[in-house]
């Protein structure tokens, strides 16, 4: 007879809900704090209506598999915010995500580690993608939600208009994308930069902060 996993995935399933418990700093419009989940949920969304815009060749399947787990770990490692730099992060997290896996059949726990470094190294176009709508999303979020409930760092450059453009420059929509965003949290904090959108026909008619970073006034 074969051998069955149902109590083991029934487990891990249970243990899942550790994503919906785990708040993030990050605050929703309605005032309360955003769960993982909810975060790794709307980046799903994003693959769904987003990337097929991207004009790009990618594995579908693959790639929201990837969103799904990438945050998995952080039921036993925690999450850190961005601007609380974790030197043994990556070792810490690998670590919770073999023991939260330990009891899955091999070939998923070894799908599960393997997608997981895969997003980590982001090499891959899945990885790629992955990363800049992890951030996109992050930003999409914070501007929806009152500026009281942002930190200090998070008002400054580097954590608000420039976070995540090097994650972004490999698309030209997805610079558009985030160019979009970027006016939504120079609105919100009363900054002024160029409201200027990137001519996808035309990379070179740029703004000037999507080639340096000084043209923040």
């Amino acid at each position: 007879m074969k051998k069955t996993y149902l109590p083991q995935l029934l487990d891990f399933i249970k243990m899942s809900e550790g994503l919906k418990t785990l708040t993030r700093h990050s605050w929703l419009s309605s005032g309360r704090r955003e769960s993982v989940a909810e975060h790794t949920w709307r980046m799903a969304m994003m693959v769904l209506v987003l990337v097929p815009e991207l004009q790009l060749t990618y594995n579908l399947d693959k790639l929201l598999t990837m969103i799904l787990i990438h945050d998995v770990p952080e039921i036993k490692a925690g999450d850190t915010p961005a601007f609380k730099k974790r030197t043994n992060k990556h070792a810490l997290e690998k670590k919770a995500l073999a023991a939260l896996t330990a009891n899955l059949p091999a070939v998923t726990r070894q799908k599960f580690m393997e997608l997981w470094l895969e997003f980590e190294a982001n090499q891959t176009i899945e990885a790629q993608i992955a990363h800049a709508l992890d951030k996109l999303e992050v930003l999409i979020q914070h501007n929806q939600a009152a500026t009281k409930t942002w930190s200090k760092k998070e008002r400054t450059p580097q954590y608000s208009i420039y976070y995540g453009d090097e994650f972004c420059e490999f698309n030209q929509t997805l610079k558009l994308l985030k160019q979009l965003v970027r006016v939504d949290t120079a609105q919100k904090l009363g900054m002024k930069i160029s409201t200027k959108i990137i001519d996808l026909h035309n990379p070179s008619s740029s703004p000037p902060y999507l080639k340096g970073r000084d043209s923040l006034s």
